[in-house]
């Protein structure tokens, strides 16, 4: 992969920085938003075993299909509750911006995250 001048998440922070040692393992998110950030990106990237990783066991699916006609454009953090370092559940509403053979879109959602085995994970869209 080229090396990015920001990341995707919306991070003044290039890639290898920010959400790259999230997606290699190095170290895990420590807050939903930061985790929110990095699944994001892994879209982006069409990332899915760090997808499927951070998915709750509870509502992971079998498989992620990437819609290759979509582009990702950019992530806007609306707000937060919990999801903190010393929280065990959150919530982050976001808006996705994208492209679909040239026309512009907004996927909105407020999702719901918790601990697994000390790590944060997603668990659903409200």
């Amino acid at each position: 992969m080229p090396a990015l001048s920001t990341c995707p998440c919306g991070q003044d922070a290039p890639y290898a920085a920010c959400c790259g040692p999230l997606h290699r393992g190095e170290t895990t998110a420590s807050t939903a938003e930061q985790l929110m950030r990095s699944r994001y990106t892994a879209f982006v990237m069409h990332n899915a075993p760090y997808l499927q990783q951070t998915w709750s066991l509870t509502t992971r699916p079998a498989h992620i299909d990437f819609d290759t006609s979509r582009e990702w454009t950019g992530l806007q953090i609306i707000g937060t509750t919990g999801g903190s370092p010393f929280h065990s559940e959150g919530t982050v509403e976001f808006r996705a911006h994208y492209t679909t053979a040239g026309t512009p879109g907004i996927q909105q959602e407020n999702s719901t995250f918790t601990r697994e085995a000390g790590h944060w994970v997603y668990v659903a869209a409200l």
